[in-house]
């Protein structure tokens, strides 16, 4: 791994450890390092150094929020009547447990999210009496997702 331009530049062996890791994260040091011809200590390093530079953000455990009740997605366009608007409406919409994703945007939209909800009737809450009531919304545009048909990282 090497710094260029505020980039982090990572060689093969780094490629194939992260991509052994984001296919199954609970894959071992020591099973990836076999199948590299490494040593343990080595992939550890080199995982260390990536994690350090930025390039790792963590490791997490993922569930499916479907198999919990959570069956409805929905893309919630939100138009502030101004933009300093924004950081009190993101302080309240990070308080609502359904947002799971918050972007600042270009565009018709100031706020883009992605919520999960139980089902539509739940939806229908969370815009009415949660995002609509916050100071500063002026309306919203909501996309409900038929199916999620991709589902992928960045290739590396």
């Amino acid at each position: 791994m090497k710094i260029v331009n505020e980039s982090v530049v990572i060689d093969g062996i780094d490629k194939t450890i992260l991509n052994f890791l984001m296919e199954n994260a609970k894959k071992s040091i020591l099973e990836i390092a076999k199948n590299i011809g490494i040593t343990g200590a080595a992939v550890h390093q080199r995982l260390r150094k990536l994690e350090k530079a930025g390039l790792i953000e963590g490791s997490k455990l993922m569930i499916n929020p479907r198999v919990i009740g959570y069956k409805t997605m929905a893309f919630v366009g939100i138009y502030l009547d101004k933009a300093i608007s924004n950081p009190q409406a993101v302080k309240q919409l990070s308080e609502i447990p359904e947002v799971i994703e918050c972007h600042y945007t270009t565009g018709n939209w100031s706020i883009f999210l992605k919520i999960l909800c139980r089902d539509n009737e739940h939806l229908m809450h969370v815009l009415n009496k949660d995002i609509q009531a916050i100071k500063g919304v002026s309306r919203t545009e909501t996309f409900v997702s038929l199916d999620q048909q991709i589902k992928r990282q960045i290739k590396i």
